[in-house]
């Protein structure tokens, strides 16, 4: 096939997104494949014109326009295949806000949370604000923006006295931050392939919380794929991650994390449309698990935008 591999872009993830996008061009060349890599950054439509000449555009995008829909929707008007979920998907799983909304109407438990949104009267600045944070949502208090990937701009707060910055660096990152109820217990992850289900992994970070640096910096965190799970919840967060999968409408290769909780509850915090595909990232190791080798996982999932795309305007 004749691939273009979209990586870079604008966001906070812009190096996550190289590394990820090299890798997954070097890999479709390793199967042969026609490869032309391409950065929307600074122009995302000087890239349409390379996109039109081949057969699939594989995005290797995180976060900001690359994963919100946004070049998702200009591919649709263009009629261009992509990886991936559709823009409408794709939307909605990056708003974590209205993300948990759908997992709550679906079945799929997610802890309780609150929103602070920009333009709205700035009492989170105030002393009482954090009080009942603290008493609503309990302690400690994970602080994060609504829109974005990679634990950018994430806090986990312990002291009413510190909620107020917490907050105040969320919005450097977006106009609204979610203030979310903190599950103990231990990090999973299970990864969708269309209908196929990978083996659970988790996650065991050498910070409190699995952050920016434990993801992308290697033996910052340890990886167990398959999880070390009893059967029963090993499915349990199978299941639930196809509910979430198919409740989002997502499509392609997709991820969502847990927390599972030490009573055996598990909770769902978010979903990641286009996952990193570094050499520290999860998907491949799910994949490795499972059988599937890192070229033929990125050759699956071009193949996939292939069949549930027409190119004449894309699918959720």
């Amino acid at each position: 096939m004749r691939i273009t591999v979209l990586l870079g872009g604008a966001s906070s993830e812009r190096e996550v997104s190289l590394s990820s996008g090299r890798r997954v061009a070097a890999a479709l060349r390793e199967r042969g494949h026609e490869v032309t890599e391409a950065d929307p950054h600074p122009d995302p439509f000087a890239v349409l014109g390379v996109a039109r000449r081949t057969e699939v555009v594989w995005l290797a995008l995180h976060g900001g326009t690359g994963e919100d829909g946004t070049i998702q929707a200009l591919f649709d008007l263009a009629g261009i295949r992509y990886t991936g979920s559709g823009h409408l998907a794709s939307a909605l799983a990056m708003d974590k806000d209205l993300s948990k909304i759908i997992f709550r109407a679906a079945g799929v438990p997610t802890a309780d949370w609150w929103m602070a949104r920009a333009g709205e009267p700035e009492d989170w600045r105030t002393a009482e604000y954090a009080d009942r944070a603290f008493a609503a949502l309990g302690n400690p208090i994970i602080v994060k923006p609504s829109k974005q990937g990679s634990t950018v701009g994430l806090s986990l707060v312990k002291a009413t006295e510190t909620l107020a910055s917490a907050v105040a660096e969320g919005f450097l990152h977006d106009d609204e931050v979610m203030l979310e109820a903190y599950v103990p217990g231990r990090e999973l992850t299970v990864s969708v392939l269309g209908d196929l289900v990978l083996p659970v992994g988790e996650i065991i970070p050498k910070h409190e919380i699995y952050d920016y640096e434990c993801k992308y910096t290697a033996g910052m965190a340890e990886e167990l794929f398959p999880a070390p799970l009893p059967p029963a919840v090993r499915d349990e967060a199978q299941r639930l991650a196809l509910v979430a999968y198919r409740a989002l409408k997502l499509g392609g290769c997709a991820r969502i994390d847990f927390r599972l909780h030490p009573n055996g509850d598990l909770y769902c915090l978010e979903a990641n449309t286009l996952p990193g595909m570094t050499g520290t990232s999860l998907v491949p190791q799910a994949a490795l698990a499972a059988g599937i080798g890192f070229p033929e996982l990125c050759e699956r999932i071009a193949m996939d935008a292939l069949r549930s795309r027409t190119g004449t305007g894309g699918a959720e």
